[in-house]
Formats: structure tokens, C-alpha cells, sequence
């Protein structure tokens, strides 16, 4: 399953980058979702986030496979290797995509798969509405940088 969220940031696509970091990465913790990180070690590739996530503290561990920049966009892509009941799969892709010198856009392009189809598509609205919840948590964390 697959589905893509865009947020507009009136700041720069470097500047908004910069601060991918542990501080935003706590700041777009999903509402009502127990999340505890216990390693964040960045975005280039190579880089591990590993995750206690939900009431279980299920062990959750993606690594950065890629990571991208040019004049047009920044970003990386990390693929869950050790992932909690029921995911199978898990692929984030995060672009931030220059607009001009004051305005980017942030996308979450997010691909996963449970153990069937029909699960995948129980999940899509939970999941997706976990992550449009991130464009006012992005707004609100950008708008003091």
C-alpha cells in the first residue's frame, strides 16, 4: 500500500533539512501512540532509528538506505528492518523539495505491506491520518525556525 502527504513550509529546503533531527523527529510523535527512541543516529545512509513503539514497546529498527541532494530537493529513505506486528514491509521516503529561495515542500511518501492485502487496506486510513497529523506538527515546529 502506498500513499503520499505534502506539507508547505514557507522556509527555505536547506534551512528546513537542517533540522531533521532527534528534536523534530519527537516533535511529529503520533498522537496516543507510545514511541520511545533508543537509538537516532541521523539521516545518511547507513544511519539506524530503532523504536519502541505502541502499549507492547514492540521493537521497531529502519535504516537509511539512501540519501539524496541537489538544487531541486534533500532527502533519504529509510527501510524497516526489524518491524512490529503486522508489518512486513516498511519504505519512507522523505523529499524536501525546493519551491524558491523561501518556500519547500515536505513529502512523506510512505509504501508498507502487511502479511495480506486485506490487512494493508484496513490499515491505510489509520496510517494515513497518523501521518496528516505531521503537516500541523510540521508547520507548528517550522514556524520557530
Amino acid at each position: 500500500m502506498r500513499f503520499t502527504i505534502r506539507t508547505n513550509i514557507n522556509k527555505s529546503y536547506k534551512l528546513v533539512f537542517q533540522h531533521f533531527n532527534l528534536e523534530l523527529f519527537k516533535a511529529l510523535k503520533p498522537p496516543f501512540m507510545p514511541l520511545e527512541v533508543s537509538q537516532f543516529d541521523g539521516s545518511k545512509t547507513g544511519d539506524l532509528v530503532k523504536l519502541k513503539v505502541g502499549p507492547l514497546k514492540q521493537d521497531w529498527v529502519s535504516e537509511i538506505v539512501e540519501d539524496f541532494e541537489n538544487e531541486h530537493e534533500i532527502g533519504f529513505i529509510d527501510v524497516g528492518t526489524t518491524l512490529p506486528a503486522p508489518f512486513k514491509q516498511w519504505r519512507h521516503c522523505h523529499r524536501i523539495i525546493n519551491i524558491n529561495e523561501n518556500h519547500c515542500v515536505i513529502s512523506d511518501e510512505i509504501e508498507y505491506h502487511s502479511s495480506n492485502y486485506l490487512l494493508d487496506i484496513i490499515l491505510l486510513l489509520p496510517m494515513y491520518l497518523q501521518f496528516l497529523s505531521r503537516v500541523p506538527q510540521y508547520k507548528k515546529f517550522f514556524a520557530k525556525k
